[in-house]
This record gives C-alpha cells, structure tokens and sequence, in this order.
C-alpha cells in the first residue's frame, strides 16, 4: 500500500501534487535567457557567463557540430571534463540537436573510456584539455570520429577569482592532434536547424557508477529529467536571487540537478568549481552570498574541519544538504551550530535521476533518506520473497516514480531483473535495504549485496559505520566483511582518524569501545587504520574495491 503517513510532515504552504512540465531541459535554458538575458548564470573563478552567453553559445556550438560533424537526433554524445562553462554549453548545444548527452567521470582511464564509448556507440566527445591524452588514443580506433577540446581558463577572470584556481583552470590552451578547439566551435557562427524537442526524447544516459559490477547506461528523457529538476527547484524553494555552490561533480547526476538544472529553470546564479577546495569554498560563500549548496557528507566533513572557519561570515546559507552517504550526528550537530542550520539529506540513484527521497527543509531528521519526493511511490519488500513489509521492517526500497528511467543502454535483461510489478504498477528496485519509521521517514541499513553474514547473523555495515562516527577521534569509516574459521564471516572497520588523535588511539581501545555500543554480532573484531579511501569522483566511498583489498 502506497505510504500517506509522510505527508503530515509536507513542506508548509507546498503544494503534495507537481505536474511535469511538457517543455524540455533546453527550453528551461532559452526561458532563463529571454527573462534573465544579462543575469551571470556562472561565476566561473572571477569570470561570469550570463544568461543570454550559455544559451546563444550552446546555439553556436550546435551550430557547427551539427553542420561539421553530422549530428543528428538520438546519436550519442561523450561530455568528458571538470566543471566549467564548456561542461553546460556542451550539455545544451547535444540537446539542442535532439542528441544524447554521456556524461562520464573525469577520473575514467583510456580502457574505462574505450567501454563506454563502444557500449554509446560515440562518434563526437567534449573532452576537457586537461583529459584529452586519455581520449586520443580512441580517435579512429574506436567508434569515436572527432574531439572537441576545452581550456576552461577562457572563462575564467584570475585578478577577480575569490580563491585560488586549479591549475587546469590555469592551464592556457594547447594543441593537440585529432582535435578540435573550442574556440573554433563558438567563433563559426553558424546557426542549428529549428528545434522541435520534445519531452519523450531521449535526453542523457548517466551510466551507474559501477561500484558493484559492470556500469550500465540509464537513459532517461526530456520528461523523466524534467521531473527530478521541477521537483528540486520547488523542494528548495529557489528564486532568481538564489546562488548555488556548485561544488558536486556536473557529470554526477546529483550535482547537475540540483547544482545546475534547477537553478536554470529559477534564474540562479551558480558558483562553479572545477575541484573541490574547501577554501575557495568558504571563500565563495563570503563574496556571492550563497544561499543554497548541495554536496556530499565527505565534502561538508572537509568543510567544518577548516580551522579558518572561525570568525567568517556565513549568514547568507539558506539551504546546506546531500546525500551519496550518511552524515555523522556530530558533524550535522557542528553544522547547526555554526550555522543553525540543520542538514537535509536524501537519497536518489542513477536510475531516477538523482532524488526519489528527500527531507522536508523545515523537518529533517539526522541520518535520514527523508520522505517520498513528489509523485513517487516508495513501498519495502522482502528481498527473497517480494512481500511487502510495514514501519518498522527491515526490507529492499522499490520505487515507482516519473524520474524513473526508462531502462539501461542496450541491456534489456537487467532492465527487465531490476523490475518488480506491485499493484499493477512497475517498481524498480534499488537494491538498498531501508526501513520507514511510523512518520513515513525512510532510513538506510544497507545495500543487498554488502550484507555480512557473521554466524548467521546479519549485519548491515552502514549501521556499524554509523555508530562508529559517534566516538569522537574517527573522521571516517568503512565497514566490510573479512574471513573467520569460526564465524564464516567477521566484521571489520578500516578507519581514518582525525588528525590530533592519530598515534593517541590505538586499534584495541577503539574495538573495545564498539563493544559498548552495539550488539555483541555487530562490533568489529578487526579495525585497520588508513590515511584515505578509495572514492568516486562525487565522493562516494569504494567499499568494494577495499571488500576486495
């Protein structure tokens, strides 16, 4: 039965219903440029790109890759950079064509990129000029035709940057064979055929990140796209006045809807940053005033542990939230403190285009994947048997949503596996066990496959990790499964400590303290100390690469 209960916790003065606009992602570009023409829609490290700019150079840059490079409806299109300008122009000038957007992790080596590039059938990349040895070496060998390649620094103004800027902002535009500059792109002038998007086209396939297998291509349409960045721009109440720290990776899905979709269809200003530096960070949010900063629990971690924090001026943060892990109680405690705001969380996939769940900004709760966004209808079942489970419950989130993809890139089969028909209608399941408290909230406990099986018990490492963060010299933590002769599988904790308790706590103190805080089958019987963990680019920890160490 479809949950209700959360709806007594709505946002106040919201409406519970959203119909989905018809228009698509381009047309949301071409509104903010005739009602905000001379507006910065990107503050790029000093420089500043208006409205009217983004909108008539992704014309531009479809212009010519549709007249030299043949693109046309449906054909697939490699978006391979960092943060920048180009990264949204790209993006719009694909759409502009009725072509797909392939957003790829800028962290993919050659053979990672020879993958996706067979499995998209690319022709044409935008590739960052920082990453084009790794796409050169795929130019004629593979599918793929033609590079265009992006110096970021075109866009930047160093004399007015608040901060220090990444050296590959820096970097000053070079040559390189089998490409294609940038600048010819936006200097031809020539202009795309009329458009006639539609909001069934297909739009961008994100590709999952691939920590538990193969990574598969999600596509998703104008409409489901649509769905997620309505959704977000109402749920965060942005206005044309709002400025959003655009700090989470744009090719995640993550922070290109809420850092970039959304403020597009409000008129936002966004705040870009090629790499993530919590210093530029701080001072970026001083000088542009930002009021809304969606990020990642490691990023906000990093952030509060800056000891120039102190004495600075944050008042102007409205909205500070994420998701891709759980963020520890005493961090949120610290961020309210400093801030007296509270964090709001939540939780989405690939596969529905970021959020499904968030919390309610006026009531969040700590730890917590939130309520049911707009139109989804999130149920619990039985992993094994299908049955559906009630509050209280330990069980697999199935979700039947508009932000739903419409199946994996040329993979039917695991499209069809990773469905579920429940009263009629077609539920995808996220493979994550939750469970939903009697307020409609849902909470994670952990993902199907990262069960460990101590004696028979189950234990979900997600829950340990969470109780881990609370003794106060862990910074982070990650739980995983190692052999036992005895217990078939045991707990362990690989552990990063906070800096001024390193070599002042020592393994045995720490696992003897877990002892004390969690059921005698849960605490870790092994903890091994790291300096860093392996991490996508959105921040998110590779628990299966250290399973696998």
């Amino acid at each position: 039965m479809k949950n209700q209960a959360h709806f007594s916790f709505w946002p106040p003065r919201m409406a519970k219903e959203l119909t989905i606009p018809e228009t698509t992602i381009f047309d949301n570009l071409a509104n903010a440029a005739r009602k905000y023409p001379e507006k910065p829609a990107i503050k790029f490290y000093g420089g500043t790109v208006t409205y009217k700019q983004l909108f008539e150079e992704s014309e531009r840059v479809a212009g010519f890759i549709e007249q030299n490079f043949g693109v046309r409806r449906g054909d697939r299109v490699l978006i391979f950079m960092q943060n920048s300008p180009q990264f949204l122009i790209s993006l719009f000038a694909i759409l502009r064509l009725r072509a797909v957007a392939v957003p790829i992790n800028p962290m993919s080596t050659t053979e990672d990129l020879r993958f996706y590039i067979g499995d998209g059938e690319i022709r044409l990349g935008f590739v960052g000029q920082e990453l084009f040895g790794k796409v050169a070496p795929l130019i004629g060998e593979t599918s793929l035709e033609q590079a265009v390649s992006a110096a970021y620094g075109s866009y930047a103004s160093p004399d007015n940057s608040p901060g220090t800027i990444p050296a590959e902002v820096l970097a000053a535009p070079e040559q390189f064979a089998g490409m294609v500059g940038w600048d010819k792109l936006t200097a031809a002038g020539l202009e795309p055929s009329d458009y006639k998007g539609e909001s069934g086209d297909l739009a961008m396939i994100p590709y999952t990140s691939g920590t538990t297998g193969l990574p598969k291509g999600c596509m998703h349409t104008n409409r489901t796209i649509q769905a997620n960045a309505t959704g977000s721009y109402h749920w965060m109440s942005m206005t044309s006045g709002a400025v959003i720290l655009t700090s989470l990776p744009l090719f995640h899905v993550t922070g290109l809807l809420h850092s970039a979709l959304a403020p597009i269809i409000a008129g936002s200003m966004m705040v870009m940053m090629t790499r993530w530096d919590r210093d530029y960070a701080l001072r970026a949010i001083e000088q542009y005033g930002v009021t809304h900063w969606i990020n990642i629990s490691t990023m906000l971690i990093d952030f509060l542990a800056n000891p120039k924090l102190t004495g600075r001026d944050l008042s102007s943060l409205q909205v500070v939230g994420g998701g891709g892990a759980t963020l520890p109680e005493a961090v949120g405690k610290k961020l309210e403190e400093l801030t007296g705001l509270q964090y709001v969380e939540g939780y989405g996939l690939s596969e529905t285009m970021s959020h499904t769940h968030f919390n309610p900004p006026h009531r969040p709760k700590l730890q917590c994947l939130g309520i049911p966004a707009f139109g989804v209808d999130a149920r619990i079942i039985d992993p094994a048997t299908g049955t559906e489970l009630g509050a209280g419950e330990e069980g697999e989130l199935i979700v039947c949503a508009p932000q739903q993809f419409t199946g994996y890139y040329r993979n039917e089969e695991e499209t069809e596996s990773s469905h579920i028909t429940l009263d009629g209608k077609r539920f995808f399941r996220t493979g994550d066990i939750v469970r939903m408290d009697e307020e409609g909230y849902f909470f994670m406990v952990d993902r199907v496959k990262r069960m460990i099986n101590a004696a028979g018990y189950k234990v979900w490492p997600t829950e340990v990790e969470s109780i881990l963060y609370r003794h106060p010299a862990i910074q982070q933590a990650c739980v995983v499964r190692a052999p036992d002769e005895i217990r078939g599988e045991t707990v362990k904790a690989l552990v990063i400590l906070r800096p001024e308790y390193v070599g002042q706590v020592s393994e045995k103190e720490l696992i003897e303290w877990a002892k004390g805080q969690m059921a005698s089958y849960k605490y870790p019987r092994i903890i091994e100390f790291r300096t860093e963990f392996p991490t996508t680019t959105s921040g998110k920890i590779l628990w299966r690469e250290l399973q696998d160490a």
